[in-house]
């Protein structure tokens, strides 16, 4: 819980960095966008204010924080207060899985992805967007880490470790993608989304469950 009190107590100030970043916003969902489906049932696992579940169709979502589910529900999300590593859903329930930079705020992410395979259908799929750690953007991140109320608390993860993560916690991998060249400030044009890792910031990998 304690890495979510900034997030509870800042709300307005993570709004505003959408609307201060918009090019970068715009570039992480069309990083997203093709490999979130437009059909069956979709979870965000930390949905936070619904700004990526609303515009990628995903209807519910969980998040620690009540003030970001307040706004969340508003953009028509039906949320739950719970931490990832403990999701409030049966066996099977959803299709299809988003966590966005949610992974460096959890306490235990083998938990939260044994959780996300729980919940899912067999096959079903997980989509992940992480700041990648080694990347530019990462390291533009880290070295500012002290000085931002966000991130102050996070554990950036490389592409790599979350490759390792993802097969011990019985994920397929299927494609990874990447944006965000350069750290934020320096582009003010929204990025094209490219395939792999190792040139973006922001990157995305989806997986199956394997069961």
């Amino acid at each position: 819980m304690a890495r979510s009190a900034a997030f509870e107590s800042h709300v307005d100030r993570y709004e505003e960095w959408f609307a201060d970043n918009e090019a970068a916003y715009v570039s992480e969902l069309l990083a997203l966008r093709p490999f979130v489906p437009m059909t069956g049932q979709g979870l965000e696992i930390g949905v936070g204010s619904g700004r990526f579940a609303a515009p990628l169709g995903v209807g519910a979502g969980v998040d620690p924080s009540p003030a970001m589910l307040a706004i969340a529900r508003r953009r028509g999300i039906e949320v739950v207060q719970a931490v990832a590593e403990a999701l409030p859903y049966a066996d099977d329930r959803f299709d299809h899985a988003l966590v966005v930079t949610t992974l460096c705020f959890v306490d235990d992410p083998a938990a939260m992805l044994a959780e996300a395979r729980r919940v899912l259908r067999p096959g079903g799929r997980l989509v992940i967007g992480f700041i990648d750690r080694d990347s530019a953007l990462g390291r533009h991140y880290q070295a500012r880490q002290g000085e931002s109320v966000f991130y102050r608390d996070a554990s950036f993860h490389a592409a790599d470790e979350v490759e390792r993560l993802l097969a011990v916690s019985g994920f397929a991998i299927d494609a990874w993608a990447q944006t965000l060249t350069r750290p934020l400030g320096h582009a003010p044009e929204i990025e094209p989304v490219r395939p792999g890792r190792g040139a973006g910031g922001f990157v995305v990998v989806t997986a199956r469950s394997m069961r």
